[in-house]
């Protein structure tokens, strides 16, 4: 168990670190949207390029935090049949969706990864390259994957206690 406990504090540590790039655009987010929503209101001049910062930042929040709010269970469940379920078959049941949720983060991983290389294109106005917020969404999602795997292994281990 050693291993296990090993590998599962470097990924908690790494998808923490990730979440805090993050949440620490969160601050300045807020502040540039304030900034224009006062600039349009009382100089009726928006700020220029704030969307497009705006949609960056917000792809970063999202992207780096969802391995973050999975290592909290932080994401929406719905147990109102589960809840049912005895301890072995809610474990088996566990199991299948996280097989199932690892199989679609792959794709995500691999299509993230494939579109952020190819990507070419800039922003319309800042002229902000867009291929590193394409490969974000294969970095967020391989930490998704692992936090899964994490789950994963947890949940196999339950079952066979």
């Amino acid at each position: 168990m050693g291993r296990l406990e090993g590998f599962q504090r470097v990924i908690r540590r790494a998808t923490y670190s990730v979440c805090a790039v993050g949440m620490f655009l969160a601050i300045p987010l807020m502040l540039m949207t304030t900034g224009d929503v006062l600039s349009r209101s009382f100089l009726n001049k928006p700020l220029p390029g704030t969307l497009e910062l705006s949609e960056y930042m917000l792809s970063i929040i999202i992207l780096l935090g969802a391995a973050y709010t999975q290592q909290v269970k932080g994401h929406v469940g719905v147990d109102f049949l589960t809840k049912r379920f005895t301890k072995k078959t809610k474990g088996v049941v566990e199991i299948i969706t996280t097989l199932l949720c690892m199989f679609i983060v792959t794709i995500m991983v691999w299509q993230g990864f494939v579109e952020g290389i190819h990507e070419k294109t800039v922003s319309d106005m800042l002229r902000v390259p867009q291929w590193p917020f394409r490969l974000l969404v294969a970095i967020g999602g391989s930490l998704l994957w692992l936090e899964f795997m994490i789950d994963l292994l947890n949940s196999i281990s339950e079952l066979r206690k």
